[in-house]
């Protein structure tokens, strides 16, 4: 469908031309995937998939199955509400079960304080961040639910779940779906107040911090209050964060193991230079939403071949702060609904291996070695900012020759960016790996490395830096029985619909082993 007829074009008419049809033979026509092409070489305009209704009424939707219900009392203990812990936490609820809610950080509406004192005076909470809360990392961080899951039944199911709370129905339809920063905490509200009405009960600012057992099996979920809750299953849906939680865990002999990972900085453009570099002669068209990129590079660094990319791409976005720790700088992006920031962003990241770590102090075997790699590369770019969470910021043409900026370019991170070398933050395989990889995304997005670029860092928190190893069917620690690692921070996901997906997942084997 060409861009200038959108919202004008029949498409009872567009359907019927395409299936020999008389158009009044055709009783509606609903579209059930929208994607826009704007691909070089080719008329600007949405690729539609239409589901076509012919001599008959439409069908009504169906009603989302529910799970059957559970045949004898049962007790579960969730530890995160991040969409693992929340969708683990719904279907375990739908099904009967007794269900506790635990979580490290606030309520969707009290973490707003919080994150305004962050951003506002660099006054961090480290219990209640753009990382820890209702919600988890995703709340205040953009709202995305584009996912490489190849279940689409499971991500149709995610998806109807999100628009029974409150999310807009174009997200069941869109190729990209986003909610928006500012829509989510409504939709998250919305959720806790449908759980806690099936009896799930929540425990803020006082996460699982331990557990005891009988026999090997996980029986007492303790809270960091004090409270023991007695439990027949504990489901770990900690978020990619959770490095005290790791401690424990390890502490307890929970089995884990080094996981590659990726770190780099924020690559920040202005969002009209995107918008013209991705539509060409088309950008500043009216139906045109801010314009999205991906970009890759395979570089080879120290002999070995390094995965460069950029990732959690935020057009008309932000970028914010995710530090959780006092004295260690990070940061991410967002976006709200309307996406209307001038500034675009993305991460560019580098891949990290176990065995990069060993020059930083730690063994490739030793689960807590990318935590460590993680807090160093922070801890250097807390110093380079010069405290208070200022963030480091440099102009992409002087990182690529390797010289330090004086005076930084506009920036949408608050509470502010101050000048600087990131070489002097980062470590030398992704300084290296980036340099390398920079010039050849440009050949495939022309203009992409420009003065009016600057790099803000540091981006460490892509994914977790372990995983909390469980049998590939019952879902269960390889460890300690009872104990259910899930979501992004056991390692498992990436992202908001891939977390929601893995948490049903382990809730359906719960609920299967009952």
């Amino acid at each position: 469908m060409a861009l200038a007829q959108k919202g004008e074009v029949d498409l009872r008419e567009l359907a019927a031309r395409a299936l020999a049809l008389h158009r009044e033979d055709i009783h509606a026509v609903v579209v059930a995937r929208r994607s826009l092409d704007a691909r070089k070489g080719r008329p600007m305009g949405y690729r539609l998939r239409l589901d076509v209704h012919v001599g008959g009424v439409v069908a009504t939707t169906r009603q989302r199955p529910k799970p059957e219900p559970v045949k004898k009392p049962m007790r579960v203990v969730v530890a995160g509400s991040g969409p693992a812990g929340t969708f683990a936490a719904l279907r375990l609820a739908e099904a009967g079960v007794r269900v506790t809610l635990a979580e490290l950080g606030k309520d969707v509406r009290s973490r707003r304080h919080d994150l305004a004192a962050l951003v506002r005076r660099g006054q961090l909470d480290p219990t209640s961040n753009y990382c820890f809360g209702e919600g988890g990392a995703g709340t205040f961080s953009d709202g995305k639910l584009y996912t490489r899951a190849k279940d689409r039944a499971r991500v149709n199911e995610v998806l109807e779940i999100l628009v029974e709370h409150g999310a807009d129905p174009s997200i069941q339809v869109e190729s990209r779906p986003h909610i928006g920063s500012n829509k989510l905490p409504v939709l998250l509200a919305a959720m806790s107040a449908h759980l806690e009405s099936l009896g799930v009960e929540y425990h803020w600012s006082d996460p699982v911090v331990g557990f005891r057992g009988d026999g090997g099996r996980v029986t007492v979920s303790k809270l960091r209050s004090g409270l023991e809750i007695p439990c027949d299953r504990l489901v770990l849906a900690v978020g990619h964060s959770a490095r005290s939680t790791y401690e424990w865990l390890l502490e307890m002999g929970v089995a884990a193991a080094s996981k590659p990972f990726a770190i780099g900085a924020r690559v920040e453009h202005p969002q009209p230079l995107i918008d013209r570099i991705q539509y060409g002669a088309m950008h500043g068209h009216p139906l045109l939403p801010s314009a999205f990129y991906h970009v890759t590079a395979s570089v080879r660094v120290g002999g070995n071949e390094r995965g460069v990319y950029s990732f959690c791409m935020c057009p008309g976005g932000w970028i914010v702060d995710s530090s959780t720790e006092h004295g260690r700088l990070a940061t991410n992006g967002m976006s709200l609904k309307r996406r209307d920031s001038p500034f675009a962003n993305a991460a560019l990241v580098v891949t990290v291996e176990p065995g990069d770590v060993a020059a930083w102090g730690r063994s490739a075997e030793d689960p807590l070695a990318g935590v460590a790699f993680q807090r160093a590369v922070e801890e250097r770019a807390y110093e380079l900012g010069g405290g208070g969470f200022v963030a480091p910021a440099q102009n992409l043409l002087d990182f690529l020759k390797g010289r330090a900026t004086t005076t930084p370019g506009r920036s949408s991170y608050r509470p502010r960016v101050v000048g600087a070398d990131l070489a002097e933050a980062l470590p030398d395989l992704v300084t290296h790996a980036l340099r390398a990889a920079i010039p050849r995304m440009d050949k495939t997005m022309w203009g992409f490395k420009t003065s009016e670029a600057q790099l803000v860092g540091v981006e460490t928190r892509t994914s977790s830096p372990l995983r909390i190893l469980r049998d590939s069917v019952t879902y269960e620690s390889l460890s300690h029985k009872g104990l259910f690692p899930c979501g992004e921070g056991a390692g498992y996901a990436g992202g908001i619909v891939s977390a929601a997906i893995d948490g049903l997942a382990v809730a359906d084997a719960i609920l299967r082993g009952t």
